[in-house]
């Protein structure tokens, strides 16, 4: 009586099956058959990893808020060439606060050649292209901010050639915190001297045939250092005409805070106007 029930049970569940199937003496194989066979598993392969590819790529998205953290540093990355040797020259912050802070804080004054040689040149020709490609086409900056951490670094490579001649500039490196208000990084004639109505350089203490603002900008950036991104001032170079001519760049500076699925850094864009 068990094995009927079980019988009945067994013929219902296989008249619900909505995939018959096909006896083996209808089955015939073919070339063509197996060829299409594995060009569909092929295609099913490469859809699924085209898939988990784009589930692991970063989806860029915007979001803007008011930065309310007034009290903590914002710290500026210099990386910077002036035609001038370190004795002539002296570079300091002066805020809207009449804060002052000296370039010995945390810069770093190197004697080098103005010239840069072969493979800094191709490495500055590189950087300059790129800096023209990133102003016609803005979404590929999205696209550096996804690479970073995992690009090549972006700095100044040394000097391959064994060079005799002198040095004939000063290059001043390193890093400065500031207050996170309007202020004035400049880099003048003269060691900065302090003063009771603010600060004073002693460029009289320089001969004027010595003054030679020419400057190159190897690395310029705001807050924690990010390898693989390009900011809008690297690369630049400025040759001056005359002894008394003067660059100037105006900055507006952005915090920005960069998520993706492998870091997380809290940086700073900005735009610079001259």
């Amino acid at each position: 009586m068990r094995r009927l029930n079980r019988k009945k049970t067994l013929n219902l569940v296989k008249e619900l099956d909505a995939f018959p199937k096909v006896p083996q003496s209808y089955v015939e194989t073919s070339a063509s058959g197996g060829t299409v066979s594995l060009i569909a598993f092929t295609t099913m392969a490469l859809l699924t990893i085209m898939e988990f590819s784009v589930y692991q790529d970063t989806w860029m998205k915007y979001e803007y808020e008011v930065d309310k953290d007034f009290s903590s540093k914002l710290r500026i990355n210099i990386d910077i060439t002036v035609a001038m040797k370190c004795q002539y020259v002296g570079a300091d912050v002066l805020d809207l606060a009449e804060t002052m802070v000296a370039s010995a804080d945390g810069l770093v004054y190197e004697p080098a050649i103005f010239d840069l040689s072969p493979q800094q040149k191709e490495w500055q020709r590189m950087l300059q292209l790129i800096q023209s490609r990133l102003q016609e086409e803005h979404s590929l900056q999205d696209v550096i901010f996804k690479s970073a951490f995992k690009s090549a670094s972006t700095a100044l490579p040394p000097r391959e050639d064994d060079s005799s001649q002198s040095p004939d500039a000063c290059r001043i490196r390193g890093h400065l915190y500031v207050n996170k208000v309007a202020g004035n990084f400049h880099i003048t004639v003269g060691k900065a001297i302090p003063h009771p109505r603010g600060h004073a350089h002693l460029a009289a203490l320089v001969n004027h045939d010595s003054y030679n603002f020419s400057h190159r900008i190897d690395h310029l950036s705001f807050g924690e250092l990010v390898p693989g991104i390009i900011n809008p001032l690297d690369g630049t170079e400025k040759i001056a005409v005359d002894h008394n001519q003067m660059f100037q760049y105006f900055i507006t500076v952005v915090p920005t805070k960069l998520h993706t699925y492998k870091i997380s850094a809290d940086t700073h864009q900005f735009s610079v106007t001259e």
